[in-house]
């Protein structure tokens, strides 16, 4: 438990430090791509395509971080009326859970669920340690598939193999701090395919396709 805990301990620094350097940093990778493209309109495109990628990925951060706030108030209300101790924990943990699309609210399943089987006892009331996990389940199902597709219009709708395939490569690679900023990368470069005509098509693919 320690060295898991000492783990995430450093990828969540690593992550602060990380953007701590990027705020720090300011435009100077702009300025820098836009002193050595070749053209004008090169120079224009390279703009356009960052102050674009700005405003979006911080309209997605404040969506997402407004949404799962208010998934960690529902599942601590949850936990605190099913009868498990410490609601705010359980708050926190689907509040943070919530920023790793489709594996974090699995892990929230799952570990619910375990504290459902150490909560209820004797073992004929085990039925009831299933409905933390179910109420978290509804409250991220009406989360994830209905009020969170509509404040993002659809701009940020990735291809949900894409997202899994980030999230396990940059896990890999970066760990914590890999999980937490593959989704805005991928569609930080979705943007960028979407406004190069040669990469278009690219763009297309990693889409999620249009429901009937």
């Amino acid at each position: 438990m320690f060295s898991g805990t000492r783990a995430l301990l450093a990828g969540l620094l690593t992550t602060i430090v990380l953007l701590f350097f990027l705020l720090v940093s300011g435009d100077l990778f702009l300025r820098r791509l836009v002193e050595i493209l070749p053209t004008l309109s090169n120079k224009k495109q390279a703009v356009d395509i960052s102050h674009e990628i700005e405003s979006n990925i911080s309209g997605y951060l404040v969506t997402i971080s407004l949404m799962n706030a208010a998934v960690g108030v529902a599942t601590g209300l949850a936990a605190y009326f099913c009868g498990l101790s410490g609601p705010i924990l359980w708050g926190s943990v689907a509040f943070l859970l919530n920023y790793i699309p489709i594996l974090g609210p699995l892990c929230g399943v799952v570990i619910l669920f375990l504290a459902g089987l150490l909560t209820f006892d004797p073992l004929w009331q085990a039925a009831l340690a299933a409905l933390p996990a179910g109420i978290y389940l509804v409250i991220h199902f009406i989360e994830g598939e209905s009020v969170t597709p509509m404040l993002l219009a659809r701009r940020f709708i990735l291809n949900p193999v894409l997202v899994i395939v980030a999230l396990l490569f940059w896990y890999w690679m970066w760990g914590v701090a890999g999980a937490l900023l593959a989704v805005p990368m991928l569609a930080t470069f979705k943007i960028v395919c979407d406004r190069i005509r040669p990469l278009m098509a690219l763009g297309h693919f990693l889409g999620a396709g249009a429901r009937s």
